[in-house]
């Protein structure tokens, strides 16, 4: 039986909607975990300081929130939220020791944004955190879909997987994706960052120009 065109429209529809909340993301490998190591991630996650934008200059400050903003604005549209978006990535990475920019490429790569997504794997939110860290973390109620809660799981077991690898981002980024060892992953992450999330500070004399990246 041939379905009216209405109902194939809408059915279209729903595949597109329920297609667009999926993520590209692998999947990050259970380990086991030293005790050492599980209480000091626990701590990590446990810490829930209220967020705030770590920039000392508050000209610098208002610089990286306004550029970043603008380049978010096509993916988020609301200015509140978009900001405080921004303002929590900043303070998450700068904590675990990352560099925000960096952070702001991976999510572009597992998430493109949505705070909502899942991978096939199961991996939720902006940074694509596998559940069975909750475990690992031994926080079984926590929520994923949070955005302090995700972002702060994210950049800290990335930071974990930076350490394990001495500092070698390529590695560490494999880790992450659940693809150690290929370069596609790491490769995307980088390009995102590079491309669209680069950043310095303008030079606040009078007269001094940059030209940002493009979007």
């Amino acid at each position: 039986m041939r379905r009216p065109p209405a109902l194939l429209r809408c059915t279209a529809a729903l595949l597109f909607a329920l297609a667009g909340d999926a993520a590209l993301a692998g999947a990050q490998q259970y380990e086991p975990l030293a005790a050492s190591v599980r209480a000091a991630l626990h701590e990590a996650v446990s810490d829930a300081a209220a967020p705030m934008l770590p920039i000392p200059d508050a000209g610098e400050r208002a610089q990286w929130l306004a550029e970043m903003s603008r380049r978010l604005q096509k993916r988020i549209p609301d200015a509140s939220y978009r900001n405080e978006l921004l303002t929590s990535i900043h303070y998450e990475a700068t904590r675990a020791g990352l560099d925000p920019q960096l952070v702001l490429g991976l999510i572009q790569v597992e998430s493109n944004f949505r705070k909502y997504a899942i991978s096939s794997a199961g991996a939720r939110g902006y940074m694509q955190v596998m559940p069975f860290w909750l475990k690992v973390m031994e926080r079984p109620d926590d929520n994923l879909f949070h955005l302090r809660t995700n972002l702060r799981y994210g950049c800290t077991i990335l930071r974990h997987y930076l350490d394990i690898e001495k500092g070698n981002l390529f590695r560490a980024l494999g880790r992450y994706n659940g693809s150690l060892g290929k370069a596609e992953y790491p490769n995307l992450v980088r390009a995102a960052w590079e491309k669209h999330w680069n950043w310095r500070p303008q030079q606040l004399a009078a007269g001094a120009t940059t030209t940002p990246p493009p979007d």
